[in-house]
């Protein structure tokens, strides 16, 4: 009987990278995490993964032939056939041979993904996404990110650039400056630092809100902060909470107008809010929806929190890689 082969999943952050041995069915056998090291424009990453993985295999007592690949998530603008990172801001890559480079050091086929479209991949196979294949992915963090599952299959578009929900232009000719050099774009507003941001916009014009009492108090207010605080119906909470969904509602909204999706599913930091998010977010979507994008579509709060990114890799490499 032929054995069984392990899948390895692999998610880059700028801040730790984790890895997994996954089964074929994308059950966890094995998760660690190392941190990312990225002096010398992070020229180490790969043989620091490298190492990891060898390191695992040993502890476990496993060869390199149980194993048919590495299914990587990465940051940044991603060629998808060769695994090129053309630039990653946060790691410090440019023009990056990525998959070559994991693969002569791991001596294991690799193919590479964008973060948050594996991170959808991982929803759609074991968690919120529950099998469906079309399906849009949010993922609201310190930035905003998105994967767009249609038939089963994540988007890439003609340079790899599909996807890019954060970029959306919510706030025309004018709003906050964005990362990637435009204005306005809902990353500006639907991450967690934009949340803060909008709230920290009029805070001292509402001395008597929680808000108010928690930056006295703290020095920093959290979008944490912010949530609870609508959910305890503090005014100016319920105000900047709905500010915020309604640029997310309206831009969820337009997609789904175009994808017609049967899961939206939001992950990410932000997303911990649960139904303080969900139950405006819904609203302002179901505002500008189709009757029957509407009628189609189900929200859901990811579920597999910093596993997704494992998880979709391990999808890659099963559809992808295996023979």
């Amino acid at each position: 009987m032929k054995e069984e082969k392990w899948l390895i999943g692999v998610d880059l952050g700028g801040t730790t990278i984790k890895l997994s041995f996954l089964d074929f069915y994308g059950e966890i056998i094995s998760k660690w995490e190392i941190p990312t090291d990225k002096s010398e424009a992070g020229r180490h990453i790969t043989t620091h993964i490298a190492r990891a993985i060898d390191d695992k295999m040993e502890e476990m007592n496993v060869s390199r032939k149980k194993f048919s690949g590495i299914g990587m998530g990465a940051p940044g603008f991603i060629e998808m056939d060769s695994g090129f990172i053309y630039h990653a801001v946060n790691i410090g890559w440019r023009d990056f041979p990525l998959k070559d480079k994991l693969e002569v050091e791991t001596g294991l086929p690799v193919i590479i993904d964008n973060d948050a479209n594996i991170a959808a991949l991982g929803e759609m196979w074991r968690g919120a996404g529950d099998g469906a294949r079309d399906l849009l992915c949010v993922t609201l963090g310190t930035g905003v990110g998105g994967g767009i599952i249609t038939n089963g299959t994540i988007i890439h578009g003609t340079n790899g650039m599909a996807g890019e929900i954060g970029h959306i232009t919510s706030i025309p000719d004018g709003g906050a400056q964005c990362n990637c050099g435009k204005t306005g774009c809902l990353e500006t507003v639907a991450s967690a630092t934009g949340v803060v941001r909008i709230a920290m916009e009029k805070l001292m014009s509402h001395q008597d809100s929680v808000l108010y009492h928690t930056y006295q108090e703290k020095n920093e207010i959290t979008s944490r902060d912010i949530f609870e605080g609508a959910e305890a119906e503090d005014p100016y909470a319920v105000e900047v909470v709905n500010n915020v969904t309604f640029h997310l509602g309206l831009a969820i909204a337009n997609l789904a107008n175009s994808l017609n999706p049967s899961k939206i599913v939001i992950g990410g930091g932000v997303s911990k809010a649960g139904e303080a998010l969900l139950t405006p977010l819904k609203k302002q979507f179901e505002k500008y929806a189709l009757p029957r994008v509407k009628e189609g579509a189900d929200f859901a709060i990811a579920t597999l929190g910093n596993d997704a990114g494992v998880i979709g890799g391990a999808w890659l490499v099963k559809t992808k890689l295996m023979k």
